[in-house]
């Protein structure tokens, strides 16, 4: 019997964490190398990326991490990256799909083409990836993180919000709710090969530049069971359970880090 220590251990294993440089994505690839894997950091900005990864090998020289240049919503750049990956690579034990980025905006604000790059980004990137780790997925029996948002299974509180400064996109929450039900299905269709898939859900975790708005995050706290919100590395529990041996008869599962925000 694997004591708890030995569970969440992910020495030897090789992760792949999208946006593993970002607000949240950066606390993600964290809790995976203090835990002893080596980590592919990647999105559109390398040099973010490189840069994280120093900082990674410097505070836990005992594993590898890997800058790694990826578009999400361009097929041909994430085709190249998963070539690379499976070139220096046997295979991935884990694929956390994290990566974000979009704009504001109300349900009359948002347009064609930005409900267009919020389901691209938010839902057909994780659809892209899924399908070329597959393989190594296969090989390693591995584990699938989808970063999913407490507006995938709720809907924004519009008194919180005036005007598009802060709003969450209509594309937004109805890509993450996409995510959560395509979790579900990949966790069935790929239960045979002993790949789990689950979900987390961050509550609000909101960027540094929205922070600097006090009365936003005041009524952002009020609204919130824990009366405030959360710090990236409140994510990090949540993350060694769902990526390790600790959640080996987990999957197809939601888990929500929100302070309580969903239960209202």
């Amino acid at each position: 019997m694997k004591t708890l220590q030995e569970q969440l251990s992910l020495t030897g294993k090789t992760a792949l964490v999208t946006g593993g440089a970002g607000y949240l994505g950066s606390s993600i690839s964290e809790t995976l190398a203090e835990l002893g894997a080596d980590v592919i950091i990647a999105s559109r900005n390398l040099q973010k990326c490189r840069e994280w990864c120093e900082k990674l090998r410097r505070r836990f020289p005992s594993i590898q991490a890997t800058p790694l240049k990826i578009d999400l919503i361009d097929p041909h750049s994430v085709q190249l990256a998963f070539e690379t990956i499976h070139q220096q690579t046997s295979g991935l034990d884990i694929l956390v799909n994290n990566a974000w980025s979009g704009r504001k905006s109300s349900l009359e604000s948002a347009t064609e083409e930005s409900w267009r790059h919020d389901l691209e980004m938010s839902l057909t990137s994780v659809f892209r990836c899924v399908r070329h780790a597959i393989p190594g997925l296969k090989k390693k029996r591995g584990v699938i993180l989808n970063i999913t948002s407490m507006y995938g299974h709720v809907a924004p509180d519009y008194r919180l919000y005036q005007g598009n400064q802060h709003v969450n996109p209509p594309g937004y929450g109805a890509a993450k709710a996409g995510v959560i039900q395509l979790s579900k299905y990949m966790a069935s269709f790929l239960s045979p090969y002993g790949i789990r898939v689950n979900c987390l859900s961050p509550g609000p975790f909101p960027h540094p530049e929205a922070q600097q708005d006090k009365v936003f995050m005041q009524r952002l706290a009020e609204r919130n069971p824990l009366g405030r919100i959360g710090q990236p590395e409140e994510l990090k529990g949540a993350v060694a359970l769902m990526c390790s041996d600790a959640s080996s008869y987990m999957t197809g599962q939601h888990l929500s880090v929100d302070g309580g925000w969903s239960i209202w």
